[in-house]
């Protein structure tokens, strides 16, 4: 996810399915197992159907080793390694490169019926760890702060539920490993380049959950017909100055001056271009330029994300930034125009409401009703919409990881949760996994349908 989900424990209010406040409470103390119970032990709690024991110690050593081995954007080799093993372990064809880099197609065929692709990223973010957890990221300025390793996980936990279970459904299983989602680059290359439904079938369905700070043992969805994130734009800036001594100012032309004021224009934008109605963020996360203090460096650069939940909304708003730099680089005298770059572009995540309703059952009947909540919409962002290209069904929730006491006391007052992006970002797994491999399986049991006993037999 392209950035944090933004949800604040202490101020979030969870209800069940009747209304009532505090079932995420309630579900969080009953399932949450981060503290002192084991992942067995937590499936029993919070109402799911019991997990094999031998499949719930296998998806989490996966878990724990690629938290401990969290690989970049673009440099996913040793995780699509892991997941294509895992894969292919349960009688699944896989095929890699699949859009180039390390994508990579799972296929279990099962007799004639529905299609159903579940899809988990395999790309972490640059960020250094501060959890202090005994798995904690071996890597250097790299961590799994969004949660990829746990979708990672909880897809092979559910494919090994659903390949044991042949009897159980018919049709297709596939399961797409995608690289590059933090940088809303990869989905659209296995679309398009990789030819994916072209040459693996249009699916009837598209699954996948994503880790966010609500309470372990929950899911959530958004309400039929209502958006779970927005669309994004980011963006690259290079500004242009001249280089000189910071002790003669006089003779040089500002960058790092103008991507100063630069930033503070634009924090108006989102205010201005917008009606107060919608719902926008523009935000500047990376400023870069020079060496040392006592040089005026020739240029600046900058980086930058625009989110909205229309594609209108985001080209005015990507018009409006244009127009800041622009012009305060032409008020410092810039000796060249700034050039800025879209770098990445997703639209807004529309989960089909007739879809979402059935999955949405689903979760009720395997986790309990209390356990599958409402989802405000997000100004995080994916590039999962891409994977409802000819007209493709999707269906998309939250799965919570936040234990217990973190979310007692914080909706108590206390510390806040550390959101997904965060240093601390550190999820309850033994709770969260059982309900993401449940909550997965569920989804596409539920859309594989019966199985061949009601009609014709299965293939191996």
């Amino acid at each position: 996810m392209r950035c944090e989900v933004v949800t604040a424990a202490r101020t979030a209010k969870v209800t069940d399915g009747d209304g009532r406040e505090g079932a995420g409470e309630e579900a969080a103390g009953e399932g949450a197992a981060g503290e002192g119970t084991t992942g067995e032990e937590a499936t029993g709690a919070m109402g799911a159907l019991p997990l094999p024991r031998p499949l719930l110690r296998s998806a989490l050593a996966l878990y724990l080793d690629l938290h401990a081995h969290p690989e970049l954007s673009g440099h996913e080799h040793r995780t699509a390694d892991l997941l294509a093993a895992r894969l292919a372990d349960h009688g699944l064809t896989v095929t890699r490169a699949v859009g180039g880099g390390h994508g990579l197609v799972g296929v279990l065929r099962n007799g004639p019926g529905p299609t159903v692709l579940l899809r988990t990223e395999l790309d972490a973010l640059p960020v250094t760890e501060a959890t202090g957890l005994p798995y904690a990221s071996t890597t250097p300025g790299v961590m799994h702060a969004c949660g990829h390793d746990l979708h990672i996980a909880a897809v092979t936990g559910a494919v090994a539920l659903l390949a044991a279970d042949r009897d159980s459904w018919r049709g297709t299983l596939l399961v797409v490993g995608q690289p590059a989602e933090e940088t809303l680059s990869g989905a659209r290359p296995m679309l398009e380049d990789g030819r994916l439904y072209e040459r693996f079938g249009t699916p009837d369905a598209v699954l996948a959950q994503h880790a966010a700070p609500l309470p372990a043992g929950t899911v959530a969805h958004a309400p039929g017909g209502a958006p779970l994130m927005a669309g994004s734009i980011a963006a690259d800036v290079t500004l242009h100055g001249r280089g000189g001594h910071a002790a003669t100012p006089h003779l040089t032309i500002d960058p790092v001056l103008m991507a100063a004021a630069i930033v503070l224009g634009l924090r108006s934008v989102a205010a201005h271009a917008t009606a107060p109605a919608e719902q926008a963020v523009l935000t500047v996360g990376s400023v870069r330029a020079g060496e040392r203090g006592n040089i005026t460096p020739d240029t600046a650069e900058l980086s930058l994300t625009i989110r909205a939940f229309t594609d209108q909304a985001l080209d005015r708003l990507l018009a409006a930034a244009t127009r800041v730099v622009r012009a305060q680089a032409a008020a410092a005298g810039a000796p060249r125009d700034p050039e800025l770059t879209v770098t990445a572009r997703s639209p807004a995540l529309l989960p089909d409401p007739a879809l979402t309703a059935a999955v949405r059952r689903a979760h009720e009947g395997a986790l309990g009703a209390a356990r599958v909540l409402d989802a405000a919409p997000s100004t995080a962002t994916e590039d999962f919409p891409y994977f409802a290209a000819g007209g493709a069904p999707t269906a998309y929730w939250l799965l919570g990881t936040t234990g217990v006491r973190q979310w007692r006391a914080a909706r108590a007052g206390g510390a806040p949760v550390d959101p997904n992006h965060a240093p601390g970002f550190a999820p309850d797994v033994r709770t969260a996994l059982p309900a993401g491999i449940t909550a997965l399986a569920a989804a596409a049991g539920h859309v594989l349908g019966a199985g061949p006993g009601d009609g014709g037999e299965a293939e191996s």
